[in-house]
């Protein structure tokens, strides 16, 4: 159980790393399609690379989606629409008119009796309601066949048949040519009792419609088992690409038995477990320093599931929003916290996991790596908000431009292209955007630094910076000239610039709650220090490491730079005071006087040491020439080698060489000095 237990507590990051890839990967299968992978690859317009292909089984050939849409509309185009009849109205018409006429009719008034006025009247509505009264207008034209519901039955008619009220008027005139006296009372009168009595039946309507579009046939022919399909080298194209588009569909639609099942998801499991190996391969051989960091594994891992994920949920929902997912976030962000390498590499390895979920795979594949090289070459300091939106102008160009040649490719002209293609790119662009917000949510949650944190962190007038320049302003001074020598040396040998000068802008924060006890805050001659004895001395010396880092936690700055604070003096000695104690009491312990560390274990953090060293002691040299400095620089970067204290950063001989020729040039440019000639 001991051994148990001591076997995980020294194991747990490879634990930990074998959990991620496990978890990773299931969720990566359990998001791909279950079903058969056709396995040949084809498209429209491009000659078919293989042997000739025979039918494996019998199939339907599937009409493609613009006939089964042509289809669909001639069914709505032609469908008899329903109308609802009420013949309880019609009656109530006849009677109501009846009384009407006995009220109204005044036999001084007209010269046309009672009974031919009722008579006139009852034949009118007789003749409205013998087919029914329309209410409201409709778009169908005269000759339209209708049915007309009266209860359970279903009568036909043509929609001309139907009386509509504005016909009232003209039948009157028709019905009383020879008594035209009565025709004011009888348009007052029927106007009053004859009301629509058939509205139409959208509901009704609308199922027939609906049940006749289930009724189309989606296939147009069988292809029997052993036919020829297509021969090498014919070109994919009209009922040949159909006939093949039929074929994958059947084969991917086929029902799997729950072998072939099992058999699907080893295949699955094999290829994505390969994809995430890649990527531990990648981390492990050329990213140590990430791979050992587990919360940048995790941040890594998060972000291609979240990319295969979002593309499932729109390739489900409807596969034509595939190009409006901005899949070129990934990159950027990657690269905004990491390196371009990292960013395309991962980048790469996702499109080849999306790859098992789009529809034609090879031209989406194609589009995203080319968009993906984009990015990496064109986004860079995002700190400058310009640059985000002419990359991602850029991409959207791209990502235009290849889908363009594309479709020439497969139709060989461009009368038919759709422009909502095209406006897809032109979301997907804008959704990129939101990159800048999402690297500012990822380092709150994950605790990276990004170029906009470092860009804000380098400004003097921060906060804690002005309290440094109020406090200690000697630091402050020194703090700003080491910034400039890491900045030059990082540049020279490919580092991050602007890490390792944030990191020394902030190296020396802990010296602000003791500032009158390092040289560089004195005005005057006497160092408070040496009434110390040597052991304190040097305890005040090494604590403003240990404070600083305090100071930098509680201001909530990143570990990447509190990294600079806890690395910049290394496990190196307080030389003067450790040799102060030798005098002083004949012997000294070395742990009484050496800083905590741990050493440099990165370019920029060695960097640091290296700048810090030589501008501080620069101080001490009196009459500097540039032999002088030379040597100087020599000396101190070549002690610091000797002691050990580059032996965990990932640094070269030649680099450190090119940082100390940087060093040795900024020197004397400082000091104003020249090249001493011979005489």
């Amino acid at each position: 159980m001991k051994n148990i237990f001591v076997f995980f507590t020294r194991n747990q990051s490879l634990i930990y790393k074998v959990f991620l890839y496990v978890v990773a990967t299931v969720l990566v299968i359990y998001l791909l399609p279950k079903g058969g992978q056709f396995k040949y690859n084809f498209q429209k317009g491009k000659p078919w690379q293989y042997e000739n292909l025979y039918a494996p089984f019998n199939f339907t050939i599937k009409k493609d989606k613009e006939s089964l849409e042509k289809e669909r509309e001639n069914v709505r185009a032609t469908a008899t629409p329903y109308f609802d009849v009420e013949p309880d109205i019609a009656y109530d018409a006849f009677e109501s008119f009846s009384n009407l006429v006995q009220k109204n009719y005044v036999d001084s008034l007209y010269t046309t009796s009672r009974s031919i006025t009722k008579e006139i009247g009852l034949n009118i509505v007789n003749a409205a309601y013998q087919k029914g009264v329309l209410k409201g207008t409709h778009p169908f034209n005269s000759e339209q066949l209708i049915y007309l519901k009266n209860g359970n039955e279903v009568n036909e008619a043509v929609f001309s048949q139907l009386f509509k009220k504005e016909q009232l008027s003209k039948t009157i005139v028709a019905r009383t040519e020879s008594y035209p006296d009565i025709r004011p009372l009888l348009n007052q009168l029927l106007s009053t009792v004859i009301v629509p009595n058939v509205t139409y039946n959208s509901r009704l309507t609308e199922a027939s419609i609906k049940e006749a579009m289930e009724e189309i046939n989606p296939n147009k022919g069988i292809i029997e088992k052993g036919s020829r399909i297509i021969a090498k080298g014919e070109v994919v194209e009209g009922n040949k690409f159909q006939i093949l588009n039929s074929l994958k569909e059947e084969f991917q639609s086929q029902v799997w038995s729950q072998n072939n099942y099992y058999w699907l998801i080893l295949g699955y499991s094999m290829l994505v477990s390969l994809v995430f190996i890649m990527l531990f391969l990648f981390l492990w051989k050329y990213r140590p320093e990430i791979y050992e960091n587990n919360t940048k594994v995790s941040f890594i891992f998060f972000n291609i599931i979240v990319m295969v994920f979002i593309t499932t949920l729109v390739v489900k929902y409807d596969s034509s929003y595939v190009y409006m997912i901005p899949l070129c976030i990934l990159p950027i962000i990657l690269k905004s916290f990491f390196d371009a390498r990292l960013g395309l590499f991962s980048h790469v390895l996702t499109i080849l996991l999306l790859g098992f979920i789009v529809p034609n795979s090879f031209e989406f594949m194609f589009l995203q790596i080319i968009a993906g090289i984009v990015t990496i070459l064109t986004v860079s300091e995002l700190y400058k908000r310009a640059n985000l939106f002419i990359s991602v102008g850029q991409i959207t160009f791209i990502y235009i431009l290849g889908y363009f040649a594309f479709y020439i490719i497969q139709e060989g002209n461009i009368s038919q292209i759709e422009l909502q293609n095209f406006l897809y790119f032109v979301i997907c662009g804008l959704v990129t955007l939101f990159a800048f917000p999402l690297i500012y949510m990822y380092e709150k949650i994950f605790g990276l630094v990004s170029e906009v944190s470092l860009l804000e962190l380098s400004n003097t007038n921060s906060g804690l910076l002005k309290e440094l320049s109020n406090k200690a302003p000697g630091t402050f001074h020194h703090s700003l000239n080491v910034a400039n020598l890491s900045e030059a040396a990082a540049n020279e040998i490919g580092a991050n610039s602007m890490l390792v000068r944030v990191g020394a802008l902030y190296h020396d924060i802990g010296k602000m709650l003791n500032p009158t006890s390092f040289s560089e805050n004195q005005t005057n001659l006497i160092n408070t220090l040496d009434e110390l004895e040597p052991k304190e001395s040097a305890k005040i010396i090494i604590d403003h490491v240990i404070k600083g880092i305090e100071i930098a936690r509680k201001h909530k700055l990143p570990e990447r730079v509190i990294d600079f604070i806890r690395t910049h003096h290394g496990t190196n000695l307080v030389y003067y005071f450790y040799k102060k104690e030798e005098e002083v009491q004949g012997e000294a312990k070395e742990k009484d006087f050496r800083y905590p560390g741990p050493k440099p274990f990165s370019k920029e953090t060695a960097i640091l040491m290296m700048a810090d060293s030589v501008e501080a002691a620069s101080k001490s040299l009196k009459e500097p020439t540039s032999s002088k400095i030379d040597a100087f620089v020599e000396n101190i970067v070549n002690n610091h080698m000797e002691n050990g204290q580059f032996i965990n950063a990932n640094i070269t001989f030649k680099e450190i060489e090119v940082i100390k020729k940087v060093l040795k040039k900024k020197l004397n440019n400082i000091y104003h000095l020249r090249v001493e000639y011979p005489e």
